[in-house]
């Protein structure tokens, strides 16, 4: 890519994230709202289109996942993480800008980038089972991207699937 489209999508970038932080900014009376809509049981999809009707505002599915957490709100069928059982080994403690990591032996592991790449949401790696890493990322629209680590790099069979069971269970253990 050269500097002229570097320069143009990071400009279109900057301009998603403002509207994005735009239309994302609720009143106290949304966010009571919203509040009372988590506690009568509504899922994420709910209030998104809720959220449009009653109060006018667009947003993506992942924005209202992403606001959900910034009020510190979660829909009552998402259990919270279980707390270990006596006994039971504690994963060792990364420093702060160590990803989470979501393993399943002999085939996908998945990690969250604690500090998100720029011009996406949400950020982190995959490994494959046939052991190659590729970049995965969520943008501004709510779209799931992949880099891969080389040009013409498919994954084998069937990981692309478990590599979205893995980030979905991954995201649901995060609160998200």
């Amino acid at each position: 890519m050269n500097a002229v489209a570097r320069e143009r999508k990071l400009a279109f970038v900057e301009r998603r994230l403002e509207l994005a932080k735009d239309k994302m900014e609720l009143t106290e009376e949304q966010k009571q709202k919203v509040a009372k809509w988590i506690e009568e049981g509504l899922k994420p999809f709910e209030i998104q289109t809720r959220l449009e009707k009653e109060c006018g505002l667009r947003l993506t599915f992942m924005e209202v996942k992403l606001l959900l957490s910034e009020l510190n709100l979660a829909p009552k069928d998402e259990d919270p993480e279980p707390a270990p059982a006596a006994g039971a080994a504690v994963p060792p403690a990364g420093g702060p800008d160590a990803p989470a990591e979501q393993t399943r032996p002999g085939g996908v592991s998945v990690s969250v980038d604690r500090v998100t790449r720029a011009g996406a949401v949400l950020s982190g790696r995959v490994r494959f089972s046939d052991g190659k890493e590729a970049v995965w990322y969520v943008d501004q629209t709510g779209q799931l991207g992949l880099t891969p680590p080389e040009p013409g790099y498919r994954p084998p069979p069937g990981d692309i699937s478990e590599f979205q069971k893995a980030l979905d269970r991954e995201l649901a253990r995060m609160g998200m």
